[in-house]
């Protein structure tokens, strides 16, 4: 990198977006907080602002990371700690086609690749992905084009495919770290030695790119801090037993982002101690997320980006509250797998023990655990078009739910971010009749 690079890299992101950009954030937030008019819902968080400004320096260093990082680009399964612990700058395309999705120009992007040939029934992160691959289309200004590219079957074989398709683009390394499916409760031994070998012999790979040797100091740091963060993001969504529940899902969905794209940073870590402490206040100050909570309810499935304030409002209008969700609490129970003593074998108990990769059973019982603790009232299972692995089994899941547990349950049809599949009228016809019966 030369000089003038350099410094133009040190203008942009360490003083112009810590400056600038953030105040501009800072201000854009405490308008937003200031003309909130909603009669239903609390105000977003304070610490929202944060959010955006972490997310937002971290796609402006992607803008210039080739300059600087070796870049590796990801699945949200894989174990990132290793890269990070090598110096990689990370990125997951699931979050930024989520980015797309929220920002409503995934759509538009998904349609170059389609035009191109790739179906509609491909993950419409997939698509958006491709779609940006083939446009150059993106709400971030440009993603960094990858030297590695590490793919965890974790969370389904979609990704597979995916990536071989990046692999071949960019004609690049693929790893791919293959987890056996858990059936029972706990995995084999042998299921366990299978991961730990693929990481291991992922690593000469990654160095090899890199251009450094993996420190088993780094490794640590690394695995640390992905350890202390998920712990406060569990911390944080279990404070939603606390009723009225002091932030919603979707207040979790927005909020979510450092714990996927950036765990493993000291920042993410401050990000979330400061969250803990804005929802402690909240509760002490009797301040519920949804005005009037009268029912609560549990979320299953990724979230519909595109909709998540209409489904707020619509919901909060009616004093439901959604206060807990599958999703979210798969990024927190992860938390007790991370040991940093125990290196890379933490590090795989990570990859076999993240919920796509566990049975529709495991599922079941913690939903079963999470309206019990979280007092809920009923459910809403999303049956996403674009991810089957986490749609699989949720008709049975929502009969045993009525039927067993006396909940109420909706299935509810959509797509986590082709807003194609969202058919607004019947989605508020089936909530509206919901709603009714939750009241009864």
């Amino acid at each position: 990198m030369s000089i003038i690079d350099s410094l133009l890299y040190h203008w942009n992101v360490n003083i112009l977006s810590h400056s600038l950009l953030r105040l501009n954030i800072w201000l854009r937030a405490e308008i937003s907080r200031a003309s909130w008019k909603s009669k239903y819902l609390a105000p977003p968080l304070k610490i929202s602002w944060l959010n955006k400004d972490l997310v937002t320096r971290h796609w402006l260093r992607g803008h210039y990371a080739n300059q600087r990082h070796k870049v590796a680009w990801v699945t949200s399964g894989a174990p990132t700690e290793l890269l990070k612990a090598l110096d990689y700058f990370i990125v997951y395309p699931e979050n930024h086609a989520a980015i797309c999705g929220t920002a409503r120009v995934a759509v538009d992007i998904m349609s170059v690749a389609e035009e191109a040939g790739y179906s509609q029934d491909i993950c419409s992160y997939a698509r958006t992905d491709f779609g940006t691959l083939l446009s150059g289309k993106t709400p971030v200004g440009k993603l960094p084009r990858p030297d590695l590219l590490l793919a965890c079957t974790n969370i389904c074989q979609t990704v597979l495919f995916w990536y071989r398709v990046l692999a071949r683009h960019f004609n690049i390394p693929l790893i791919v770290i293959d987890t056996p499916f858990v059936y029972h409760s706990e995995a084999t031994e042998h299921a366990l030695q299978f991961v730990l070998r693929q990481l291991e012999q992922a690593i000469p790979v990654a160095e090899q790119v890199a251009g450094k040797s993996l420190q088993e100091r780094k490794l640590k740091e690394v695995g640390r801090l992905s350890k202390m963060a998920t712990e406060l993001w569990l911390e944080i969504i279990e404070r939603n037993q606390h009723q009225p529940a002091p932030i919603s899902v979707i207040d979790q969905f927005i909020q979510m982002a450092p714990i996927v794209e950036m765990r493993g940073d000291a920042e993410t870590v401050d990000f979330y101690a400061a969250m803990l402490k804005e929802v402690d206040e909240r509760i002490a100050n009797g301040i519920g997320a949804v005005k009037g909570e009268k029912k609560r309810l549990l979320w299953d499935n990724l979230p519909i980006w595109y909709r998540l304030r209409y489904l707020a409002e619509f919901l909060g209008e009616n004093g439901v509250a959604i206060v807990a969700s599958t999703y979210t609490n798969a990024w927190g129970e992860l938390a007790r797998y991370y040991d940093v003593e125990r290196g890379l074998e933490s590090l795989a108990l990570a990859c076999i023990y993240v919920i796509l990769n566990r049975s529709t059973g495991h599922k079941l019982k913690t939903m079963q655990r999470m309206i019990e603790e979280y007092h809920l009232d009923g459910v809403i299972l999303h049956s996403d078009r674009s991810c089957k692995p986490y749609s699989i089994g949720q008709m049975d899941q929502r009969d045993r739910l009525i039927r067993e547990f006396e909940k109420p349950a909706l299935l509810l049809e959509a797509d986590h971010n082709d807003f194609r599949c969202f058919a607004e009228q019947q989605v508020a016809n089936r909530l509206a009749a919901f709603v009714e019966m939750l009241e009864r």
